[in-house]
């Protein structure tokens, strides 16, 4: 019988979080292997691509060995030796937490929750990935720390606010990483970059060591390559935490992922033209509904009619400014290392509304809560583009509509996943998004792993070799 190939640095920057966990258990791997692979493709790659801010290659090397003996000694935690980015606005104890500005150098002096329970899961932690200011954009191009690159195109953007952490995932950086979702933080970034996301069931992930944008609409993301390491992922992250006033307690475990595809009822919008959806965005969409007729079942036009999705979005967009007026008090008053004007005038937009402003946005999100129950009352599942348009260049014209498409679930609490649908004639990928009601996350999951198979659309990774 033959012996099996040598696994090569690049395969294992283009596995999945699943394989690399099978390539460890029959002893073709081990952990340190897999960080002198990460090590190498970052010091090489990363200079061009920007998609780390926070590194310390030493640390990351002796967390390696450490899952090494781990695993000589028989006693593993679940993601053991597995090489995790996290975004540079969660805490990790000892480390600066800067959220993309350019004044916080306290280092944080515990780990954010998410950020304890990877380390209890044998985790090893890459280090902190690039952001938009405060988290407030959707294009990661920094004024302070420079622009993240699109992995399959530099120049353009990887989209935001978690570019970093998509840009490390496509371009074999990190295996998975964390990071955050306010109005599309974590799935915006998945589209442009040709990679896995989730946003959780708000709540289900605790939020506690994350620097909030808005309270009521953040929720800790997961950005992968593939459906089943989200799926990891979700069920090693997700819990309770009593110290997380948000923190979700459910009654039962989980809904099952009992829906049988084909028998689905599933959601489409009407006119994506009239959403801002651009012509090749739609026809990509329409072609890969097309491929995944069996999977969703009964297709039904949902009616939106009640819903502007632009003035939705920018009440969200509203609270997140109002609030973090507060969180970067300090920051705004730093005149050694000021804020972008950029960022100021935003945050000064929300100052010049009033309580009454801030009231009337804050109750959209009882709208989209009594929007979310009527919808999935007569469906399973909603099916749409993740953004209107792909990557575009740095530096250029930012479409206002980026954040339209996944500012609903937010807004709602939904879980939303985003997987790759295909790519555009430039050759930039594009995600297809399904939202579920609150609590479904395992069952869309299970669907998109589904939908994910059937439109066998994923980039070759890693993108940069």
């Amino acid at each position: 019988m033959s012996s099996l190939p040598p696994i090569t640095d690049l395969d294992l920057r283009r596995a999945t979080v699943c394989q690399l966990l099978h390539w460890m258990a029959a002893g073709r791997t081990h952990p340190q292997a897999l960080a002198e692979a990460y090590v190498e493709a970052i010091e090489r790659i990363n200079p061009q691509l920007n998609a780390y801010v926070g590194l310390s290659p030493g640390l990351l090397q002796e967390q390696a060995r450490t899952a090494e003996h781990r695993r000589r000694d028989g006693v593993i935690g679940r993601l053991d030796g597995i090489p995790v980015a996290i975004k540079d606005n969660l805490d990790i104890a000892g480390w600066l937490t800067r959220a993309g500005l350019p004044g916080r150098e306290q280092p944080a002096v515990d780990d954010a929750h998410v950020v304890a329970r990877l380390r209890a899961s044998g985790a090893v932690l890459v280090g902190k990935t690039n952001m938009d200011e405060g988290a407030l954009g959707a294009v990661t191009d920094n004024p302070h720390f420079g622009p993240t690159h699109n992995p399959w195109k530099p120049g353009y953007t990887a989209g935001g606010s978690s570019g970093g952490s998509a840009a490390a995932i496509a371009a074999g950086l990190a295996a998975a990483a964390v990071g955050s979702d306010s109005l599309g933080s974590i799935r915006i970034p998945a589209s442009y970059c040709g990679v896995y996301a989730l946003k959780p069931t708000h709540g289900e992930i605790s939020a506690r060591g994350l620097v909030p944008a808005a309270r009521r609409l953040d929720a800790v993301g997961l950005i992968a390559r593939s459906v089943a390491d989200l799926t990891v992922l979700l069920q090693v992250l997700a819990g309770y935490d009593a110290d997380d006033a948000r923190s979700r307690r459910r009654r039962v475990a989980f809904a099952p992922p009992d829906w049988e595809p084909g028998k689905l009822r599933t959601g489409l919008l009407g006119d994506l033209a009239a959403l801002g959806v651009e012509p090749e965005v739609a026809a990509l969409f329409e072609s890969a509904v097309a491929q995944l007729a069996h999977a969703l079942g009964e297709q039904r036009t949902v009616d939106f009619a009640d819903w502007d999705f632009a003035r939705t979005r920018r009440a969200g967009l509203l609270l997140m400014e109002a609030e973090m007026l507060g969180t970067f008090a300090d920051d705004l008053a730093d005149e050694a290392r000021p804020v972008s004007p950029r960022f100021r005038e935003l945050l000064g937009y929300a100052g010049r509304k009033s309580a009454a402003d801030y009231a009337k946005a804050d109750r959209v999100l009882d709208a989209a809560t009594l929007k979310m129950r009527r919808l999935f009352s007569q469906i399973d599942v909603l099916v749409l583009p993740t953004t209107p348009q792909g990557a575009f260049p740095l530096g250029g014209p930012v479409p206002d509509n980026q954040a339209d498409l996944t500012s609903f679930a937010s807004l709602a609490g939904c879980p939303a996943v985003s997987i790759p649908m295909g790519t555009l004639s430039n050759g930039l990928p594009v995600g297809l998004q399904l939202v579920g009601a609150r609590g479904s996350d395992l069952r869309l999951l299970e669907l998109a792993a589904v939908c994910a198979a059937t439109l066998d659309a994923d980039p070759v990774y890693p993108a940069m070799v």
